[in-house]
């Protein structure tokens, strides 16, 4: 306690022989990923993480993660559960939204498409590109409240801090 009867200041010291090693989320998020998938839950996932991007100065890493049916790998072959062009759809969607946004704020991001269960795929993605952050949109299927959502074991999975938008 000062002699005054105010609190000390406290001191923070950094001794030169720290590790100044890179750390995840230590800095402010560097790579924030969004899972989009075309639901409306995804877009608004989008659209929060790049708000969150524009704020931090972060890059946002926008990731589609194509499904593959099951029965077609069997054969040897994976079988894309949902047409090509739906990745290139939500491509030119997203490209378009940021001209439009690019007079009011400019976002650095990047479209990535990797192809498997969308829970692995966000992985794989995060893992990848050095994610700091993940955000997702809720689950709009019922079934998702007994087995669980993406969204749900990316937070059990407790390696990047994961914000769920309704």
């Amino acid at each position: 306690m000062h002699p005054m009867g105010r609190a000390a200041p406290i001191l923070w010291a950094v001794s030169s022989h720290q590790s100044s090693s890179f750390e995840r989320g230590t800095d402010g998020p560097k790579v924030i990923l969004a899972g989009l998938d075309g639901s409306a839950p995804s877009l608004r996932a989008a659209a929060y993480a790049a708000g969150l991007a524009r704020r931090q100065r972060s890059l946002l890493a926008i990731v589609y993660v194509q499904p593959v049916v099951t029965a077609g790998t069997a054969m040897g072959m994976p079988v894309p559960a949902a047409p090509d062009g739906l990745a290139e759809d939500l491509m030119h969607e997203v490209r378009a939204s940021a001209e439009r946004l690019r007079d009011l704020y400019e976002v650095r991001w990047e479209f990535h498409t990797y192809h498997g269960d969308p829970y692995s795929g966000l992985v794989q993605a995060a893992d990848e590109l050095t994610a700091d952050a993940v955000v997702v949109g809720a689950s709009e299927q019922a079934g998702h409240r007994i087995v669980g959502s993406v969204a749900v074991r990316l937070v059990k999975a407790g390696r990047w801090p994961v914000t769920v938008v309704p």
